[in-house]
């Protein structure tokens, strides 16, 4: 099988190639039968590749872009959740306690698991496990021309239904001047992160190449949870006036110190940095760390875009990708059951020994590929786009152990459970929106999505085995109308409905049926030269929504449930205000609430049903804001302010699942030399983090078991936290050299 396996990566390389080939030889030929320009307006090719998933102004949809300028302010090392943090609804999360390495986030509660990522309208999501993992995006930021984030539903996109949004990442627009670019920053726990960056800018007036190094390490706050990042990035770009034709190659490895273990209330008050991962005690009784409790993960991407301008009306694009990741978990168990690895009991010196200290390897590896496309109509009265894809994910787990202290393992490695998944997901959409006057449009979005999943194998708990074989079929409907009161001010109102298969690790946990959701939405945009103002109203009901219950299962991976019939109800308002050539303000508002109906619950052995309560990880209040001071052209001052409620980590609103609210502000000072010999600009930058050096933790588990054997014959509901503490006040500091 591993041999097949290969063999198929080896077609499938050959293949990218064969297009990429085939692509070239397109462009030429095109360049050769077009040589005349398009008369009307001009279409940049690059835009085409994302335009189908991305919306503007006109759209009744709820959405923020997040700018080159912007992102640029901010790299200074830290990983894309973090820098999205003071969006709106966005709650960022860390791992390491400063943002490098492992970060989450959440947008109007949902989880990562739930929000639709795209690469230049390539899914990124782990189409396994869903999740976005973007700890193996090392540096992606470098080289982003924008993001854009539509909350809710959004637009019909590619990958798997948006529960609470979709992140819509372009890559860098073509630059027709060469150029290079050298980029250090080095901060508090070690942190340093080195960037170069080249640019050949038009070759012969068609061609271009571009290309970025990367390496991000720090020591983290949390105590050995240490990041070795290292990635690249290079594209090649063929283009006309009509046709361009783009090659992208992206990847990198990553190597971090696993710290998902987190703290209990009494050990955030004895040492906010400890971390017990890794934790074992030896022969003597000496509690000592392994220090090789590592996540080690490399993944390559592969695009190849095909654009054409066809007419002043019509053009269209055509991509195809190709995702190879490979990596693994490795572990020590301290006092490990042999029965749940699989290895036999033996005797020694008379005794029977049940445990033994043993080193394991998780491995995941996988292929993901498919093709994306579109066509695309404008004219001054109809905007459409007719688009699909198909993607296929092949990929397997397996363990292994690769040492023992003194148990009896039949061979190094010795693999005690392994796994395989296969899913196959095809989408087709039409949507478009219809202008019928200067004040009047017409917004409408038809999906049909389906989705062949197939699992099996053995799972990491002895006995348990994965048995998926399921087909889904989701049909999508989206619509809205747009009313322009004036050129300032418009308002929207639009309905969308999503429908999303289970996760693989929903399957592994029970027995989870498909969610749905119909997002409704009503907005006001207040639009002047100093003053922009985005107001909306969202209501999103649930059908078996797949809530986290605040639990982690053996890897250290959040479980989720359905959790019947649900609701989110919210109010969001951002702002951007100019109010001076100095100064300028961008906040945001958001408050809502979240709740799951009639939610059962089985304590102490008895089933009950608790009524509405709280869905999990869903603060009612969260607000942010940026306070802008540019003096001149060379210097700007920057205070970046977020708070977050309370929020439970459970759904039974459990005094001991509750996470505090937090507020913390971070200051970005940057400072610009442009009238210097041989460079084009150095830009100093500086952040310092938790300004006010605020000791907070913005995630944690919750978890309850039934204990049955302190008192035999009757159960009582254990509950139990931990939490995630973040690093006091920090600082990085960043020069960039523009050639």
């Amino acid at each position: 099988m591993r041999q097949l396996k290969n063999n198929r990566k080896h077609r499938i390389k050959t293949l990218f190639t064969t297009l990429a080939l085939f692509g070239l030889a397109l462009s030429l030929s095109a360049q050769k039968s077009r040589t005349d320009s398009i008369e009307g307006k001009q279409v940049d090719l690059n835009e085409v590749v994302v335009s189908a998933s991305r919306v503007t102004g006109e759209s009744p949809v709820t959405f923020s872009n997040f700018e080159k300028t912007d992102i640029a302010k901010v790299n200074l090392g830290q990983d894309i959740p973090v820098l999205l943090n003071y969006l709106p609804s966005v709650v960022s999360t860390t791992f390491d306690g400063t943002g490098v390495g492992y970060t989450d986030f959440r947008i109007r509660g949902a989880d990562n698991s739930r929000i639709n990522v795209t690469i230049n309208g390539i899914p990124y999501n782990d189409a396994d496990s869903q999740t976005t993992f973007f700890v193996n995006l090392q540096d992606f930021v470098s080289s982003v021309e924008n993001i854009q984030i539509q909350r809710g539903v959004g637009t019909s996109t590619n990958g798997a239904g948006a529960f609470g949004a979709s992140i819509n990442i372009l890559t860098d627009n073509l630059s027709e001047e060469a150029y290079g670019q050298i980029s250090n920053s080095f901060g508090s726990f070690n942190t340093r992160k080195h960037t170069v960056k080249f640019g050949t800018g038009l070759l012969n007036d068609h061609l271009a190449f571009s290309g970025r190094l990367s390496r991000i390490k720090s020591d983290g706050y949390v105590d050995r949870a240490f990041s070795d990042l290292s990635s690249y990035f290079l594209d090649g770009v063929y283009k006309d006036e009509n046709t361009q034709v783009k090659v992208l190659v992206f990847g990198g490895e990553e190597i971090t110190g696993l710290s998902f273990a987190g703290l209990d209330e009494a050990g955030l008050e004895t040492n906010r940095r400890f971390n017990a991962d890794g934790l074992y005690v030896d022969r003597e009784g000496v509690q000592r760390f392994y220090d090789r409790q590592t996540d080690n993960y490399k993944q390559d991407h592969y695009q190849l875009h095909l654009t054409q301008q066809f007419d002043e009306n019509w053009s269209g694009n055509v991509s195809f990708h190709y995702t190879y990741g490979r990596g693994f978990f490795e572990q020590y168990i301290d006092d490990a059951s042999l029965n749940f690895y699989r290895l036999d009991e033996f005797e020694s010196d008379g005794e029977a020994v049940t445990n033994s200290d043993l080193i394991t390897r998780q491995h995941l590896n996988s292929d993901f590929y498919g093709t994306v496309f579109s066509l695309i109509y404008k004219s001054a009265q109809l905007d459409a786009v007719f688009g699909g894809g198909w993607n296929r994910y092949d990929g397997e787990q397996f363990g292994e152990i690769i040492g023992s202290e003194f148990a009896i393992v039949p061979n190094i490695p010795n693999r005690f459970f392994e796994n395989e998944s296969d899913k196959k997901d095809f989408n087709i959409y039409a949507k478009g929106t219809f202008r019928l006057n200067d004040q009047l449009s017409l917004f409408g979005d038809l999906q049909v999505r389906n989705i062949n999943y197939e699992a099996n194998g053995s799972l990491f708990e002895p006995g348990a085995v994965l048995d998926v074989d399921e087909n889904y079929t989701f049909f999508n409907p989206k619509a809205g109308i747009t009313y322009r009161i004036n050129p300032n001010n418009s308002l929207y109102l639009s309905y969308a409905r999503a429908n999303r298969e289970p996760a693989r690790v929903d399957f592994e946990n029970g027995n989870p049926e498909p969610e749905s959701l119909d997002d409704f939405e009503l907005g006001w945009r207040h639009i002047t030269s100093d003053f922009q103002l985005n107001t909306n109203i969202y209501y999103l009901d649930f059908r078996n929504q797949l809530v986290l219950t605040g639990a982690l299962d053996e890897v250290g991976f959040p479980i989720r449930q359905n959790s019947g019939s649900s609701f989110r109800l919210g109010l969001e308002i951002d702002a951007n205000w100019n109010i001076s050539d100095m100064f300028r303000v961008r906040p945001n508002l958001a408050l809502s609430t979240n709740k799951n109906r009639d939610f059962f619950f089985q304590r102490d052995g008895q089933l009950e049903n608790m009524g509405n309560t709280n869905i999990s990880f869903s603060p009612e209040i969260i607000a942010g804001n940026v306070f802008t001071f540019s003096p001149n052209e060379d210097w700007s001052f920057s205070l970046f302010s977020k708070y977050v409620g309370e929020q439970f980590m459970g759904n039974i609103d459990s005094p001991v699942s509750k996470l505090d609210a937090y507020f913390v502000n971070d200051l970005n000072i940057q400072y610009q030399i442009t009238d210097i010999p041989i460079v084009k600009s150095i830009v100093f930058s500086g952040q310092i983090n938790n300004l006010f050096d605020l000791e907070y933790e913005n995630n944690g588990f919750f978890f309850t078991f039934d204990d049955d054997f302190t008192n035999p014959g009757t159960v009582t509901t254990v509950e139990g936290n931990g939490f995630y503490p973040q690093a006091g006040i920090n600082f990085l500091l960043g020069a960039t050299i523009n050639l």
